[in-house]
């Protein structure tokens, strides 16, 4: 049976001139559990799947926030600022992920980040509590909600309306008001968004704490690195 899967992959790779890595590659039991893509699945015995940040994804975010909860170049405030988008971005990849507990839930994290900042003298256990809410934004999740693809469907079918329209339903709040109102294209370049780039924010006059809908834009993620790098008027 492994085999049969083995082959099957093979082909459906050779069919796009590509082929399977015997060094990255392995076939193993759901009930044993895999890493992928900085996930870590696994099928219980009690036929429950779970889907969880994998140990090392999870020790290299660790390792990120406690690089700048440390770093003694700048105070509390600053790294409040850059643990902000991290944290948002750790805990949006792994939205569909189950993220009860401490652990996941950067409980532990948090409480020690709060113990550095509360030590500073100019500020006090209820400002630095404060930071901590900026520096660690709370993101709704909810566990095994993926989008599902329509059995008929593939990437490679060329149905570019249903994959725009698919990749806003990929994102909440202000991303997702941004997709609809630009009817699923790029502010930038203006064509559709694939499932194969994902979706920026990109903040029109500059300013980052500028959360009007008018001063936002929904680009492909090489479109905002366009921008910044100066090859355009827009700005």
């Amino acid at each position: 049976m492994q085999d049969k899967i083995l082959k099957d992959i093979q082909e459906f790779l050779a069919d796009r001139g590509l082929k399977v890595s015997e060094k990255k590659t392995k076939l193993v039991k759901s009930t044993d559990g895999f890493d992928f893509l900085g996930w870590h699945f696994k099928v219980h015995s009690n036929g429950k799947f779970r889907c969880v940040p994998s140990e090392d994804n999870y020790k290299a975010f660790r390792k990120k926030v406690k690089n700048i909860v440390n770093c003694s170049n700048y105070g509390a405030r600053v790294k409040a600022k850059k643990l902000a988008p991290l944290v948002r971005g750790w805990r949006n990849y792994h939205r569909y992920c189950k993220l009860d507990g401490s652990r996941f839930s950067l409980w532990g994290t948090s409480h020690k980040a709060f113990k550095v900042f509360n030590k500073e003298k100019k500020l006090n256990r209820h400002t630095a509590t404060e930071l901590i809410k900026k520096a660690f934004p709370t993101v709704p999740y909810s566990e095994n909600r993926h989008v599902n693809v329509k059995g008929n469907k593939s990437p490679y079918d060329g149905d570019t309306v249903y994959w725009s329209k698919r990749k806003n339903k990929l994102y909440d709040g202000i991303t997702s008001k941004c997709l609809k109102r630009q009817d699923h294209s790029c502010g930038h370049c203006g064509l559709k968004f694939m499932d194969d780039e994902r979706v920026h924010l990109h903040h029109i006059d500059g300013n980052h704490d500028n959360w009007k809908p008018k001063n936002l834009m929904a680009v492909h993620h090489s479109c905002h690195q366009y921008i910044h790098m100066g090859k355009t008027g827009k700005v």
